[in-house]
């Protein structure tokens, strides 16, 4: 299936895209239908809806740093070898759930930032059941001036990353993807800038989902981030060619789809 959260006559609601239409879910909202169920509540042409991003509130937001080649490539520009710990286990950080952007929505990045930057990643997003129930598109913006700041002192990433993290265009649930070899790819104004393939990940997403939830307990909704995919970012690119006010950033993954977001 191909899930959704979409806006029509004011108010959000939780959906299911047949093609051209879109299949109203009957709960408050998509994470709900995901812990609870629901029945079918009416029908909207896809046309005539936005769509917002799949999971608006997201209870928690864990992205991890799965890709070696990203991490490799980000240290070797920091003079630094692979931390031998990446191999032992699948690290992450938390992310700002009250930051989610969704599809075609402006990206505003902090006034005191100039190095501007887009992350090619896919999400999960856990189940009622506790198991991954699908997956989307995930940009994780990073401001990278004030992350070097903040790592420099051995904490962070914090108000590098806080401002937005987009995800969309729809939730599309596992058993449509395949094995999850998918091609990645990341356009600036219609330039390809990034190309990579989501199969490359070292570690599993079964071994992330068991992580992410080893000594708490993952709710419905919460997201789990790849990780950046190798060349997936500007840092990686190391030319300056850092966003700049009036971009467009399209990131598109193989059978998810095209999350756009123009930068304000």
């Amino acid at each position: 299936m191909r899930l959704c959260t979409f806006e029509a006559g004011g108010r959000e609601a939780p959906g299911r895209i047949e093609g051209d239409r879109v299949v109203e879910l009957g709960a408050p909202s998509l994470r709900a239908w995901l812990l609870e169920g629901g029945e079918e509540a009416g029908e909207h042409a896809l046309a005539e809806v936005r769509l917002r991003a799949p999971i608006p509130h997201p209870p928690s937001v864990r992205d991890f740093y799965a890709f070696e080649r990203h991490v490799a490539t980000a240290r070797a520009q920091r003079g630094l070898e692979m931390a031998p710990e990446w191999y032992r286990i699948p690290v992450f950080y938390f992310s700002n759930p009250a930051a989610v952007v969704g599809p075609d929505e402006e990206i505003r990045f902090p006034a005191e930032s100039s190095a501007w930057d887009y992350e090619l990643e896919a999400a999960a997003v856990v189940g009622g059941d506790g198991r991954i129930a699908g997956f989307t598109v995930l940009n994780d913006w990073s401001a990278r001036d004030l992350q070097k700041m903040e790592m420099a002192v051995g904490l962070g990433p914090a108000k590098g990353k806080d401002f937005a993290t987009s995800m969309g265009p729809v939730l599309v649930t596992t058993d449509e993807l395949g094995d999850l070899r998918l091609e990645m790819v990341a356009r600036v104004n219609g330039e390809e800038r990034s190309r990579g393939n989501l199969g490359d990940m070292h570690w599993s997403w079964e071994q992330l989902l068991e992580h992410a939830g080893r000594n708490t307990r993952l709710q419905a909704g919460d997201v789990l981030g790849s990780g950046t995919v190798g060349t997936g970012c500007i840092l990686e690119h190391g030319d300056g060619r850092w966003l700049q006010q009036g971009d467009v950033v399209e990131l598109e993954i193989e059978k998810i789809g095209v999350l756009r977001n123009p930068i304000a």
